[in-house]
């Protein structure tokens, strides 16, 4: 994280290096293969009984690469108080990634509601709606130790955008339109109080 943490808005402090940190323009699974979901996710232990609830729904929409046990799901359960209910689950890997995870690099769990016709991400893990951004103690920032990991998007002659512009959808649904609204204003600030101009990078 930044030493620049002064800002918060609702239950969250910013890091501005979300303003500037670059990062692919949007995610596409048919290039990466949703690798970032190869290494699991940390679910709230309230998505974790949420997810459990509507198992038989899942496995319906599993495909055979994936593992229809349940019992090999999720990990133990461990103390986490960057988790609402003081709570975190791991997801397993199954096959070389997140056990929700298809052959495609498809999360079944927006899959699902998809074919529901719900919200994109109604059933699908805080943490992963957010990434590359993370929360951690209570500070919207970069989740720098999982990105290193990545083949595609941590490669600079693929990162033509910033996290914030690639992710204004992820900072919506966390902060809400008005929350929004008020990190947009403080990243104008931000960029204008340091010299910075809004960060142009060249298509491919």
């Amino acid at each position: 994280m930044s030493e620049e943490i002064n800002k918060q808005i609702k239950d969250y402090y910013i890091d501005p290096v979300i303003f500037t940190h670059k990062f692919v323009k949007s995610c596409d699974v048919c290039i990466c293969s949703g690798e970032c979901c190869y290494y699991g996710v940390y679910t709230d232990l309230k998505e974790h009984d949420k997810i459990m609830e509507m198992k038989d729904r899942i496995i319906k929409s599993m495909d055979d690469s994936q593992t229809t046990d349940t019992s090999k799901w999720f990990e133990a359960p461990e103390k986490d108080e960057d988790f609402e209910s003081g709570i975190a689950v791991g997801t397993e890997l199954h096959n070389g990634k997140c056990v929700f995870l298809d052959r495609q690099g498809f999360c079944t769990l927006q899959k699902i509601a998809y074919e529901d016709g719900e919200f994109k991400w109604k059933y699908k893990p805080l943490y992963c709606i957010l990434f590359p951004i993370v929360i951690y103690q209570d500070t919207i920032t970069v989740d720098d130790e999982h990105l290193e990991r990545m083949h595609y998007c941590n490669k600079s002659e693929n990162q033509t955008s910033t996290i914030y512009d690639a992710c204004k959808d992820e900072l919506k649904y966390l902060l809400g339109e008005d929350g929004f609204k008020e990190l947009e204003l403080y990243r104008e600030e931000y960029l204008s109080q340091n010299g910075l101009k809004e960060r142009k990078f060249a298509e491919k």
